[in-house]
Parts: structure tokens; sequence; C-alpha cells
């Protein structure tokens, strides 16, 4: 784990109590405390890591279980980055619970934070998120599981982007793939690093037998053991190549791919993958066997480690001279997941507010920024403090102001199937028809079956938008134009709703140019949901940007109705088109939620050529 000063910490207990108020009784909740004891510690009287995951594994299984009601294994444990140390004498209060369940999987969030008994201090430490699984039965009948039913509004959150996160996860190996496919990664130059330490040199084998206190409740080896047993071996090589006791700061994944018994014996290795300026990876691998049979994969993950000086500051690593064959491979990928860990840090982890309005769209990170388009919108609409500005007609506007961002919802209940709807509204290059704000709507890329790039024109109610690019050429009738990210997704439960999120991103192919301000917009979209008779209850969000208030403030004044307007002249649309079309039948025919998640048969897409020639 890393170590940060307190000075952020009133700010985030600020936080975690305004998360706290919003919090209500769930019965897949599990809470644990521990006071961290000598034995629990390091050489630095911190609370290890290895016994932090037993905690967190120890508690993820019990909500698992609990929802359940049957036996369950940890499948996978997501990116855990660690933002503070752990003291002998603090206290480790652990809280777990459900997210999602899908059909026999069920995602766990996990939140650590930490308690100073002397100073009545608390802090977040981590938040994990893991997936387990649920055992078969005696008679080999899966267990099917039943969903979970969000009570407050940080719950209903957590519900709706449990599928986005279970979709990026399932993507991870094709996204590494498709970064060293297109050369977006810079090849190792073995000849400039005649001075690196060799990779060999941190390799580490150690073999653990698995005895009763290993297992778990189900005569298994324990999932949190197994984790453990591989940090003390990536601790150990990382420690060679720094040849300093290293801070394990983020650890990228672990994926378990079979079980392991009491009397197995398990073989753990681990080398530096890579090693950045003041980081290095360290890939760890886990293998079972018994005294005879060939050896299992069971476990592998990547372990990001740093070390500071006295004065708490980053050291400079040495380089890493690769392994001949194989070390080349983990090289080059050590250098895709640093990228894919950058993408999330400024793309996914990010509050709404705390990410550039335009981030750069390119091959490369699409599946996060997709990822967060969608989140956001599922963030948005699962807010409850909207308040109903004005209603005409069953068309209903609500607006929301929080931490000086405006929002608003306009809602209405359409006489359309909720797929048809989301088939018609999918159609972006449709809209300048029925909505007024779009004069024009092209489609610049198809990424994939479920993201595309528009660029979108509307009528300009300002001479020249604040911080816009062209702003300071003013005069009456120039226009704006937005490039945005149009990501959809169907329904992968039942009571879930159709989605299409738009967000804006930049394009090195569609700069801002003259004649035109440049607008954005921060988070915007549809939610479809199926109400009864084959009717759909249609929302449109929009987290306004200030390019955007200057259409809604009139409405909201109650000065006009334009909004409303628009909303009518959507529904006549939805409603002339009601019927299946040809072109439609076969979206239409597969329509259907699917109950055990999205499909995730996707590939990130390529633009151009452009794109794909600046390396990492």
């Amino acid at each position: 784990m890393s170590s940060r000063g307190s000075g952020g910490l009133e700010e985030e207990e600020e936080e975690e109590e305004e998360e706290e108020d919003e919090d209500s009784v769930n019965p897949t909740e599990v809470k644990m405390s521990q006071i961290v004891m000598p034995c629990h510690s390091n050489h630095r009287q911190e609370l290890s890591v290895g016994q932090l995951l037993k905690w967190i594994d120890s508690s993820a299984c019990l909500s698992a279980e609990r929802h359940a009601r049957s036996p369950c294994v940890t499948a996978s444990m997501d990116d855990i980055h660690f933002e503070h140390t752990i003291s002998v004498g603090q206290v480790v209060n652990i809280k777990a619970k459900v997210n999602r369940a899908f059909n026999t999987s069920m995602g766990v969030g996990v939140e650590v934070s930490c308690e100073d008994l002397f100073l009545d201090r608390h802090w977040r430490v981590c938040h994990a998120y893991a997936t387990f699984v649920t055992q078969r039965t005696n008679t080999g009948t899966k267990v099917i599981l039943k969903p979970i039913v969000p009570h407050s509004e940080k719950e209903q959150v957590e519900y709706s982007v449990a599928a986005e996160r279970r979709r990026v996860r399932m993507l991870h190996d094709d996204i590494i793939k498709n970064l060293l496919s297109h050369g977006s990664v810079l090849q190792a130059d073995n000849s400039a690093v005649g001075n690196a330490v060799a990779a060999e040199k941190t390799k580490v084998e150690s073999v653990e037998l698995v005895l009763p206190p290993h297992a778990n409740h189900q005569v298994n080896t324990f999932g949190g053991q197994i984790m453990a047993w591989m940090v003390n071996v990536a601790t150990i090589a990382a420690s060679r190549l720094s040849q300093a006791h290293p801070y394990l700061r983020t650890i990228d994944m672990f994926t378990f791919r079979g079980p392991s018994q009491v009397g197995d014996r398990l073989l753990l290795r681990a080398i530096v993958n890579n090693a950045f300026k003041n980081s290095m990876e360290v890939g760890v691998r886990a293998e079972a066997y018994q005294e005879e049979g060939p050896n299992r994969h069971i476990n592998s993950a990547f372990m990001i480690f740093e070390v500071l000086d006295d004065h708490r500051k980053l050291c400079t690593l040495p380089r890493i001279r690769p392994e001949r064959l194989e070390g080349g491979r983990r090289f080059q990928e050590a250098i895709a997941r640093k990228k894919i860990r950058l993408d999330r840090k400024y793309i996914i982890s990010c509050k709404q507010g705390e990410v550039l309005l335009s981030v750069p769209w390119d091959p490369r990170n699409q599946v996060y920024l997709s990822y967060n388009n969608v989140s956001a919108l599922k963030m948005l609409a699962a807010k409850n403090n909207w308040q109903l500005s004005s209603e005409k007609d069953e068309v209903r506007l609500y607006t929301m102001e929080h931490k000086s961002m405006l929002s608003f919802r306009v809602e209405s209940q359409v006489d359309v199937p909720a797929h048809r709807a989301f088939y018609l509204l999918a159609e972006l290059s449709n809209r300048p028809g029925w909505d007024t704000h779009y004069q024009k709507c092209e489609l610049i890329f198809q990424v994939d079956e479920d993201d595309f790039l528009y660029r979108v024109v509307t009528p300009s109610v300002s001479d020249g938008a604040v911080g816009s690019p062209t702003s300071g050429h003013e005069g009456e009738g120039i226009l704006q134009d937005f490039i945005l990210l149009a990501s959809k997704r169907k329904p992968c439960g039942s009571g879930d709703p159709y989605v299409i999120a738009l967000r804006s991103v930049s394009l090195p192919t569609h700069p801002p140019t003259e004649g035109y301000n440049r607008g954005e917009v921060l988070c915007a979209g549809f939610t479809i949901l199926e109400t009864k008779n084959n009717m759909s209850l249609i929302s449109y969000y929009n987290q306004a940007s200030p390019e955007v208030v200057p259409y809604i403030s009139t409405d909201i004044a109650g000065l006009s109705s334009s909004f409303y307007h628009n909303f009518c002249s959507c529904r006549r649309y939805l409603t002339r088109n009601r019927l299946q079309s040809a072109s439609g039948d076969q979206t239409s025919q597969s329509q259907a939620p699917n109950t055990d998640g999205p499909t995730c048969d996707i590939k990130p897409g390529d633009l151009s050529e452009a794109l794909h020639s600046t390396q990492l």
C-alpha cells in the first residue's frame, strides 16, 4: 500500500459522511472491523496488503452467500488502488454488499476505511469490486440468483453501473490485444538498456503446501490466502529490482481460473515485467499440482509497486532488460496495461465534473469512454432529488442543481414499444427531422454495433460561446457544432431501461472550424423503460454545459415551452414510425433482454491511420 499525507482527510471525511446519509439497510450488507495487530503488519508496522486482501475476500464472500443462500466462490477481483497505509493499532472497517446479481454470478462492492481511535478520524483506504459465482448443488443443478432491489440512490447507481463494469471486464484482454496489434505501444529498445537490470534477477519462485488452515468453509483453498501468497512473491521481485522496500500501489485484477484444494502444492512465480520512471509492474502466476499430474493454472495478477525515499518522495527506478522470448511480450503488455490504467484514472475513476469534456477519442480508449458515457447517464438518472419544474399534456420537465451544476430531465409516456422506440431514437441521423435544436447530424464513424461518432450542428443562441475556440469571431448567425460519442445499450435484465448516451469527444480529423462555435456536452441522452400495455416511458437527460443552458433556461423560467414542443415532435415521430419497418426487423428480433449481462463480442474500432500515428 502507498502512503499519503493527512491533509486531504477532512475533505474525504465530508464525502464519506455525505454518502453515509444516503445509506439504507441492505439485506446483503456485511460489516467487518479489525484492529491491526503486530502479527498483521509488515516491517514498517503497517498492515500488510496480503492480510487486507484476506479480510476483503472474506467480507465479500459472506455478502455473496447471504444473497445467494448457497456456497459461492471468488471468480475475480477488479483493480484495487490503495490510497493510504494502515498502521498497527488502527482499525480497519470493511463494508461489503452485493451491487447486482446476474444469472449465476454477482458483483460485490467492498469499501475499506481506516479509523484512528485516538484522533477520532476516518478515511478511505480503497474500494474493491469482486465477482462471485454460485456453486452447483449436489445434484449438479445451477443456482439461479434472485435479482437485487436497490433501495437508496447510491445503490441504484451501483446497480446500474455494474453491467457496464462487467462489460469492460470481459473486454479487458481484447483491449490489450488491440493496443499491441495496432502498434500503439513502442517496441523495446534493447540496445539502449545496456545498464539495465536483467529481468531474470528479479525472478521469484516459491512453493506453498495448502493445509487445512488455508481452506475456506467449502474445503477449497481460501481465495484471500492465494492472493496473499501472490502479493508476497511479487513484493520480493519488486525488492530485488529496487533494492528497497517497495509499496504496493495498485493490483491489476485477480482472475481465478480454477479451484485448489487442501493437499495441493501451489507454485508461485513472479517477475518484474517492466520498470517505468517511478513505478514497476510485477507479473504473478499461481499454479496448483498434486504429487502426480500436470500443473493447473489457477490465478494470475499484475501488481504495481513504487518506492519512496525518507521524505516520502517517489524514487527513480532502474530500467529493466526483458528476458528473451516471452520477456519481450510481457514488457510490451506492461506498457499497454499502463495505458489502460491511465485511461481508467482520467476517464472512469473521475467523478462527473472532474473529467475534461472533450476527451480525445481514439480506438485505444474507446471502451473506457463508452463506459464513462453510459455510466454517467445512468448515475444522472439514478439521482433522487429531481424537482418538477413544469408539466403540460403529460410532458414533464424536471430540474436538479448539484454543486453548481444544472441538470434537466424531460419525460413522457409514449404508445410505442420500448424496443421500437430505442431503435428509432438510436438513429441519431434522423433527429434533425423532429428536433429543432438539431440542424444537421452526420455520422462520422461507426465504432462498433453499440458506439457511433457524430458531428451535430445546432443554431447558436449567443455570439460566441464562452471558452469555445472560435468565440472571438462574434456575429449573428454563427452556428454551434458538437462532436458526440453516442453509446447505446439494451437492457441486461428485467426492469432495466434501454440507454442512448451522448457526450463530447474531440477528434484530430474534425478540429474546430471557422464559422462554428465548438460546443460541448458533458452528459446527455435517453432512457427508455418498458411499461404496461406495450408502452414506453421515455426520459431525456442533459447535464447542462454553458452552451446548453441558454436553450433550457427560458423553459425553466416559464418564459417559453420549446422543449415541450420538441418532445411532442419526438412523440409524433415515434408514433408515426411505430409499426415495424423491414429495415428494423432484424434489430427487433433480438431485443429481448439478456438476463445474464450485455453482449460482449465488441472489438474496439479503427477510425483512421492518423489516429494510430501517436505512440505511447
